[in-house]
């Protein structure tokens, strides 16, 4: 392989395959546009999960693949976006893989006011993160107010503008010039300590105003000091500052942004007349309904004089309604007695019809009955129960052993008194008693008829 990129080839020595001549092209590329800047308009952004960046630079006539590998995007990756001017510094090189013509980048930085925009963007990010932007903490503005604080520089039309639409639409607002410069290094410290100084003056609202100017004139309203200062506000605050479409980010901080400072002014000044006219129109509805709760109060006074009677009436009516109360207790205690005594004669009668004399001459005479009865039937039942007796007694003579004894059997029993049924259950000199139908034998085993004991 040739160590000159530059050598001409000598196409009848070598035949170059497509990956030899991406190689060759990126090398001659890279050695010759090494370090080099270009400025353009980004198209076509690619943010990938590898954290790489990919883009197309373009001008009006031409564009060019860019590059920018994540360990050169990680403080600008979020901030870019497409339409952006910016100037990258790389080196010209080839995708060999797909014989792409490219710029690796190393460094990329806006172009022209593409810086502030770039800046601008990254601290509207930062600070809707952290919640400043958030619809909850904005505060709602005073119906009413009565003193204003204006924030803004003592100098030039907005002060004159925003006192002109009080003095035409609310005199009475008292207006307090909080002066501040507005432009240049000095006004973001100052605007800071002119909100800090507002917000401790105990205030109903402020407005924070400048006129319109370039996006480096209106920049010190961009800065994060200034916004954390109107964040910081527990006053009310209304921004305007520029024309209707200039935005800064104190704008997205306040609580209500106003596109001008004139508009700012109306949002806080309340017009005289209407409030004229409403007061107007409150005094009309609060003497109708004073009108009409003093005829309903006439109407309600005729009905209750109508109501309303002598107090000798009222005592007739009263003695009348005892007299008949009177009345009607005395007949309700003639009641009461009849039905106690028609009850007291239903018990007597109940109770002559049970009287103990009747029971116990009925309980004597059952006694005399059944005292007759009982000799005769124990008598029969003696009868019965000795009949029973023989009966029995004649049934055991027939299966007793005596029975068997006295027709001339004897029953042998040991010393135990146990019956001796067999001779192997005897021994020779054994003393047995033999039971006869009328007494006793004792005898003595000698031997059996066949001389075996």
């Amino acid at each position: 392989m040739p160590t000159d990129p530059f050598q001409r080839l000598d196409l009848d020595r070598e035949v170059l395959s497509v990956s030899q001549l991406n190689s060759r092209a990126r090398l001659l590329l890279e050695d010759v546009f090494a370090r080099i800047w270009v400025e353009g308009e980004i198209s076509n952004l690619a943010r990938p999960a590898s954290g790489h960046v990919y883009f197309t630079l373009k001008d009006q006539n031409a564009q060019v693949r860019c590059a920018l590998f994540r360990q050169n995007a990680v403080r600008v990756r979020e901030a870019l976006r497409d339409g952006l001017a910016v100037r990258v510094r790389g080196r010209v090189s080839v995708f060999e893989a797909r014989g792409d013509y490219q710029l690796i980048l190393e460094t990329l930085e806006p172009a022209g006011d593409g810086a502030l925009r770039l800046a601008f963007e990254a601290l509207k990010e930062k600070l809707a993160t952290e919640g400043l932007f958030a619809a909850a903490r904005k505060q709602a503005l005073p119906a009413h107010p009565r003193r204003i604080g204006i924030v803004t520089s003592p100098s030039g039309a907005v002060i004159r503008d925003i006192i002109s639409v009080f003095g035409r639409r609310a005199p009475q607002v008292e207006l307090v010039l909080v002066p501040t410069a507005v432009q240049g290094r000095e006004a973001t410290l100052q605007i800071v300590r002119a909100l800090e100084l507002a917000d401790a003056q105990g205030f109903d609202a402020l407005i924070l105003a400048r006129g319109g100017g370039s996006l480096e004139d209106l920049w010190c309203f961009n800065e994060e000091a200034v916004a954390r200062a109107v964040a910081n506000c527990a006053t009310p605050i209304v921004s305007a500052v520029g024309h209707e479409t200039d935005v800064s980010i104190a704008d997205f901080v306040a609580d209500v942004r106003a596109p001008t400072p004139s508009a700012a002014a109306e949002l806080l000044a309340p017009h005289t007349g209407d409030l004229v006219q409403r007061l107007e129109n409150l005094q009309r509805r609060l003497l109708l309904r004073m009108q009409e709760r003093l005829q309903r109060a006439g109407m309600r006074l005729e009905g209750l004089t109508k109501r309303l009677r002598h107090p000798g009436e009222r005592l007739q009516q009263q003695a009348q309604r005892v007299d008949d109360l009177e009345q009607r207790l005395l007949r309700a205690i003639q009641q009461r007695l009849r039905n106690g005594q028609e009850r007291l004669a239903r018990l007597d009668t109940r109770l002559t019809a049970q009287h103990p004399e009747r029971t116990l001459n009925a309980l004597s005479q059952r006694l005399e009955y059944l005292g007759s009865r009982l000799p005769r039937a124990m008598q029969e039942n003696l009868r019965r129960q000795r009949q029973q007796l023989q009966s029995l007694a004649q049934t055991l003579q027939v299966v007793s052993p005596l029975a068997t004894l006295s027709r001339g059997y004897s029953i042998l029993l040991d010393e135990n008194g146990r019956a001796i049924r067999a001779a192997d259950q005897t021994r020779p000199g054994q003393r047995l008693r033999a039971r006869l139908g009328e007494g006793e034998l004792s005898v003595r085993v000698e031997s059996d008829v066949h001389g075996r004991l």
